[in-house]
């Protein structure tokens, strides 16, 4: 059996959730017999790809200077702008390297990894299967405008797959809600986690980056829909009251001038700190954490969650989606739009040892029900399943 995936996800992603999906399904599958797997890719940065035990065969894309430093040369903005044109050239030749394989036709089934229609009219007489992560652009419309465009090749990708693979119930429900498609086209694998306790980096990187003994962690993009701006304003005096507590925000950018502002109008400008990092040093900050909170309106799964559980961090949700779905009953579960409840939820194990102790022991249980073998071997079910019919 052979599948061939695309350049989507790894073209536009350095990391997250969408390629690591992908990633961990070819390394599994490059150790399964039964599998061979092609991944259309010819430059990338993703972060994934480069610690692959299999050979990826991507060469990188041009490295910017930095434009945050406090000194910003005119010649280093014409490097940018050349090395942005050279970047954005280099992710045409990805579309047309994946055109090339997808109008070969050398696989069994094709696996887009994003939304984009642009192999339609190049797919030869093979199935396609396509995973529909979330529903979010269908949701929340007005934090996305301009998205027209993009709703509408979703839309023609989802009537045109053999089959749809959701990553949560609660996926499939707002699937066949908003589409109207017959419940037996769709099918809900879920994902895992690949994080585990790294207590040697856990005490150098953390204590490297000084931050504070005692703080609440943040992980991900801070969009609106991740309810960002609500969550920090409901836990204002809390961070106000405790001097010892920060609330440390892990992934995506650095904060913007007009987080900053918002901070600083709320002072709390000196309770908030960003941090970048690895796979290896966010395990090291969940592991460290107080409590991890997850204050999402909508997730499609939500790994952030089995992250945290993995690496024995308390875990506190938004009542919403997914969520509950994957979490279960190791975790505290808030309404992600009443700030009390947010507030008392936080207070709630901040100052309880003995529900940490119990959202921890919970979270080292609720992990184990998910694994990326299971992921590889339920869908590879599904690739079999429309090769023999």
């Amino acid at each position: 059996m052979n599948i061939l995936y695309d350049h989507q996800a790894f073209s536009s992603f350095a990391y997250g959730g969408v390629s690591r999906i992908y990633f961990e399904l070819m390394n599994a599958y490059s150790k399964d017999p039964e599998v061979q797997f092609t991944l259309s890719l010819q430059y990338s940065d993703n972060e994934y790809l480069k610690g692959a035990t299999w050979n990826p065969g991507v060469r990188p894309y041009v490295k910017r200077i930095s434009d945050r430093d406090e000194i910003v040369f005119p010649v280093h903005l014409a490097r940018n702008f050349f090395v942005k044109r050279l970047n954005n050239h280099r992710k045409d030749v990805n579309r047309t390297y994946s055109e090339k394989m997808i109008s070969a036709g050398a696989y069994d089934i094709f696996h887009p990894t994003y939304y984009d229609p642009y192999f339609l009219d190049v797919l030869p007489d093979k199935p396609f299967v396509l995973t529909v992560y979330d529903m979010i652009y269908e949701l929340f419309p007005e934090y996305f405008p301009g998205s027209i465009k993009f709703l509408e090749g979703k839309s023609f990708l989802i009537a045109k797959a053999a089959k749809i693979i959701t990553i949560s119930e609660s996926a499939k429900r707002d699937l066949l809600q908003l589409y109207h498609l017959p419940s037996d086209k769709i099918e809900v694998v879920y994902l895992a986690n690949s994080l585990q306790p790294i207590p040697a980096v856990q005490k150098r990187e953390i204590e490297s980056l000084q931050i504070p003994e005692r703080f609440v962690l943040y992980v991900g993009k801070r969009v609106l829909y991740k309810n960002f701006f609500f969550f920090v304003e409901s836990i204002v005096p809390l961070l106000q009251r405790d001097p010892s507590l920060t609330l440390v925000c892990a992934g995506g950018q650095d904060f913007t001038s007009a987080e900053k502002k918002f901070f600083r109008t709320r002072g709390i400008e000196n309770k908030l700190r960003y941090v970048p990092g690895n796979d290896a040093f966010l395990s090291s900050l969940y592991g460290r954490a107080a409590a991890f909170v997850f204050p999402s309106l909508y997730e499609g799964f939500g790994i952030p969650v089995l992250e945290a559980f993995a690496c024995n961090c308390p875990v506190l949700i938004s009542n919403t989606s997914s969520l509950p779905e994957i979490a279960g009953d190791a975790c505290v579960q808030f309404d992600p739009r009443n700030k009390a409840s947010i507030y008392n939820a936080v207070q709630r194990v901040l100052s309880s040892t003995t529900l940490q102790t119990e959202l921890r022991e919970k979270g080292r249980e609720r992990v184990q029900l998910f694994s990326w073998e299971r992921t590889a071997n339920e869908t590879k079910q599904i690739y079999k399943n429309i090769i023999q019919h």
